[in-house]
């Protein structure tokens, strides 16, 4: 997933100019830098020339095999600039000119590839657990689609839920009981909603937890995120979408998803939660 790589090109060139410069400064040919590193002479070439892109942990030994210590200043910038060549942005803007549709395809091409997707979800209901109502809510708004065609990105996300039913793959959802209970549709709708989720629960490949909000937690959540396997995190904000494959930020990702995960309702006591909430919901009605 390539947001931005116009964006991004600038800092992986950089980065891997400074590699090169730094090994030559050193005196070790690229072979002597491979044995040292534990890499092979052609990662290593790929990585001097910016084909290919290290991760941080590749950066961390290449320095080591270069006698910098990750203290130095010098370290410190390099492996900065490995994170900022790691993470994509797209902007709003940008999603808007190509299209809400598209970014709709992009999501599909992304869960297609993945087997396992993890969803936190603090403030929203994600668009895969989305009834009909609840999707339209989200897309018609202006603050989303600043005056562009939503209607074509609406029936491409409703057609993306059926990858729930691939049992080939594995999906965790931790919502937040806030997200819950935010009204975006009128009650009735609210209600039908929670009754999708509840549903969608007991599909093979679908696990659904639930946060409550008592008891408390001892750990608020920032912001939401999704892990595609153990390579891919997406950040969505108002303003855009981070995608970072840095190693480090998806293990960390990964670590904030299992704290939450871990306080989280499951199985039938989440389908129980989810259908008291709908006759609440209901009774608003």
């Amino acid at each position: 997933m390539t947001l931005d790589p116009d964006r991004a090109q600038h800092p992986r060139s950089e980065l891997a100019e400074a590699l090169r410069s730094l090994r030559r400064a050193s005196g070790l040919t690229g072979a002597r830098l491979a044995v040292r590193s534990g890499m092979s002479q052609a990662k290593v070439s790929k990585i001097e020339n910016g084909r290919v892109l290290p991760s941080a942990l590749d950066v961390e030994r290449i320095l080591r095999a270069l006698d910098v210590p990750l203290g130095e200043e010098e370290a410190a910038r390099l492996l900065e600039l490995t994170r900022v060549a790691n993470t994509d942005y797209q902007g709003f803007r940008t999603a808007l000119q190509r299209g809400l549709g598209e970014t709709q395809r992009d999501l599909a091409a992304i869960e297609a590839s993945a087997s396992a997707i993890r969803f936190f979800l603090p403030c929203m209901i994600t668009g895969l657990l989305q009834t009909p109502d609840y999707a339209r809510q989200t897309l018609s708004h202006t603050l989303v689609n600043r005056g562009a065609s939503w209607e074509t990105a609406l029936a491409r996300r409703l057609k993306r839920q059926t990858v729930l039913y691939d049992e080939g793959k594995r999906f965790v959802f931790v919502l937040t009981e806030a997200a819950l209970r935010w009204p975006l549709c009128r009650p009735e709708a609210m209600a039908v909603q929670m009754d999708r989720i509840a549903s969608l629960s007991e599909l093979p490949s679908v696990d659904i937890r639930v946060v409550p909000a008592d008891p408390p937690v001892p750990s608020g959540p920032l912001n939401g995120f999704t892990v595609y396997d153990d390579r891919l995190v997406t950040v969505e904000v108002f303003t855009g979408k981070l995608a970072l494959r840095d190693p480090k930020d998806v293990s960390y990702s990964m670590e904030i998803f299992a704290f939450f995960h871990e306080h989280a309702l499951e199985g039938e006591n989440t389908r129980s939660f989810l259908r008291d909430l709908a006759q609440e919901y209901r009774n608003r009605a």
